[in-house]
């Protein structure tokens, strides 16, 4: 009797759910946030070769959006989804969770960058496991947590 109640209500859950595990669902976007929007754009700008593509006037700040591209007009064509920076009103607050997570092609480039522009690494690259994956954790200037991915070749 209790197998045919957890069938029963399993059946049912899956017939709830089943729609919304179809419907379709994309990234929109990956929000961070800083004391000052517009210096850590900068960052993101210098540091991996992001561009504005949109700002919004928002009160304590602008948040601004940066994408990756050559030129402002090639960010804008970019289908990738924005990192979207938002104010808060102080950076003291830390967050162990890594917010955002890139795709490098070089590592040692990357952190490079990183630390030139004013970031620092949290935790230097590293392989992960027998995977030959480059795993590395920055820090913006703003104290959020960006990790870097490099995939074997």
């Amino acid at each position: 009797m209790n197998r045919i109640v957890t069938i029963v209500i399993g059946a049912c859950v899956a017939v709830l759910i089943g729609p919304a595990a179809n419907a379709e669902v994309t990234l929109n976007s990956v929000r961070i946030a800083a004391a000052d929007t517009v210096a850590l754009s900068r960052f993101y700008q210098s540091a991996f070769a992001m561009q504005e593509v949109n700002r919004i006037a928002v009160p304590g700040g602008p948040e601004i959006f940066v994408n990756f591209g050559a030129t402002v007009e090639a960010a804008k064509a970019n289908r990738s989804q924005p990192v979207v920076i938002m104010h808060r009103d102080s950076d003291a607050t830390k967050d162990p969770i890594a917010h955002v997570i890139f795709n490098v092609t070089d590592m040692a480039a990357t952190v490079k960058a990183i630390k030139a522009a004013g970031g620092t690494m949290d935790r230097e690259p590293f392989q992960f496991g027998n995977t030959g994956v480059m795993i590395g954790i920055a820090v913006d200037p703003a104290g959020n947590l960006v990790e870097l991915i490099q995939r074997p070749k």
